[in-house]
């Protein structure tokens, strides 16, 4: 399947804007690990699929840079405020829905191999079995984030020249299939 095909396929699927670019235009930088210790989004150490548990940084950086592509795909979801964190949270529920869709479909694609990488923690469970002291229950389906693997967003929106930031009162989420 031809680039372009793939874009116009991850936007009927959902996604907002969608764009394929070459690995060698992703940014990555294992400072965002530090963030993530910071524990701004609140699961740090509390959902398999962050750090510390998601894996060594360095790692998982060489681990995305071994695709040679990325279909990098967004949604933009309106907000009642800034403040609307429940709002926030079913946006990033709608966006892991499109995450799944994208990979079922990526995954009838015939590639070689590919890494589906998402926004912010997997969310696939209510709870995470982390705070249970359990293995993941869904390893197969378990959701890693761009975050997770060192790859900078903010920039990333830009080599693909979407908006980071998609205006007042939205909230915009990243996801990214790489591929060979």
């Amino acid at each position: 399947m031809d680039h372009k095909a793939m874009e116009k396929r991850a936007v009927e699927m959902g996604a907002y804007r969608a764009a394929v670019i070459s690995l060698e235009s992703f940014t990555f930088d294992p400072a965002f690990r530090d963030m993530c210790r910071a524990n701004l989004c609140g699961n740090y150490g509390r959902c398999w699929t962050c750090p510390p548990d998601a894996g060594d940084i360095g790692e998982l950086i060489a681990q995305a840079k071994a695709y040679r592509w990325g279909l990098v795909y967004q949604t933009v979801d309106k907000l009642e405020d800034s403040y609307d964190f429940e709002g926030m949270m079913a946006a990033a529920g709608r966006h892991n829905e499109l995450a799944g869709r994208i990979e079922n479909w990526a995954a009838g694609l015939g590639l070689s191999r590919f890494l589906q990488l998402g926004a912010g923690g997997c969310r696939l469970c209510g709870t995470c079995a982390r705070l249970t002291d359990e293995p993941c229950r869904h390893p197969d389906r378990a959701l890693k984030s761009l975050e997770a693997y060192g790859v900078n967003v903010s920039k990333l929106a830009e080599a693909c020249g979407m908006k980071y930031i998609n205006g007042q009162d939205t909230v915009t989420y990243f996801g990214a299939v790489l591929f060979e």
